[in-house]
């Protein structure tokens, strides 16, 4: 009987813990609006130092809406890309790099976050004989970018993607040639073969990749 009670007693002490706990989470979950900028921003910094980036994300969300021209917005925008990047998530790397890139055309760091864009998309390949249509644009992305940023530090490695990107191109090519020559379609094999040496002249020079595509030179 007394061991009953006791028991029920315990029950009700974790019970009414719980329910305190709960009320007080909540609590401070209603409080987290109208903060200063700088609270938001070392928030966020502080949960991509914590790996903890779904908060990040929502902490940004929080910067952003109470604070749409905050001078700590671009900074947090190529923070929270480079964060995504690291973990290899490229398509909210992406998403990032958009925003920025459509908010903040006149930058100073516009050929950086061009660049990253770039970056992301080139390490983002996952298949190198199926991602065609990010090939064709990544390399668009170059060209404009060679266009509008002649002098930019970050060139070299531009070149370097461009060189790469371009022999994943023509290895793609042949895969495609030998793909018809298989089906015993020599006029449409010979297209994509001359499609692959003009794009890249000397193809036998290509090695075939091993996946993941092209991401040692970042590592």
């Amino acid at each position: 009987m007394i061991r009953n009670l006791k028991l029920k007693n315990m029950l009700l002490i974790c019970s009414a813990g719980f329910i305190l706990a709960s009320c007080s989470s909540k609590s401070d979950r209603i409080q987290e609006y109208d903060r200063p900028a700088l609270y938001w921003y070392n928030k966020m910094t502080k949960q991509i130092a914590d790996y903890d980036l779904e908060a990040a994300d929502d902490t940004f969300t929080s910067l952003e809406s109470e604070h749409r021209n905050s001078p700590l917005l671009p900074t947090s925008l190529i923070i929270l890309a480079n964060a995504h990047m690291q973990e290899e998530q490229y398509a909210l790397a992406n998403f990032y790099l958009d925003e920025y890139i459509k908010r903040f055309t006149i930058s100073k760091d516009i050929d950086y976050v061009r660049f990253l864009k770039i970056k992301a998309n080139f390490l983002g390949f996952s298949y190198q004989l199926r991602d065609q249509q990010l090939l064709d644009d990544t390399i668009e992305d170059i060209k404009v970018f060679k266009q509008k940023y002649p002098r930019s530090k970050y060139m070299p490695l531009i070149d370097t993607i461009n060189a790469r990107v371009h022999m994943a191109k023509a290895q793609l090519d042949i895969a495609i040639a030998d793909l018809y020559k298989r089906l015993d379609k020599p006029k449409a094999a010979k297209v994509y073969k001359e499609k692959a040496e003009k794009t890249w002249t000397k193809t036998e020079d290509i090695k075939e990749v091993e996946v993941p595509f092209y991401r040692a030179i970042f590592e």
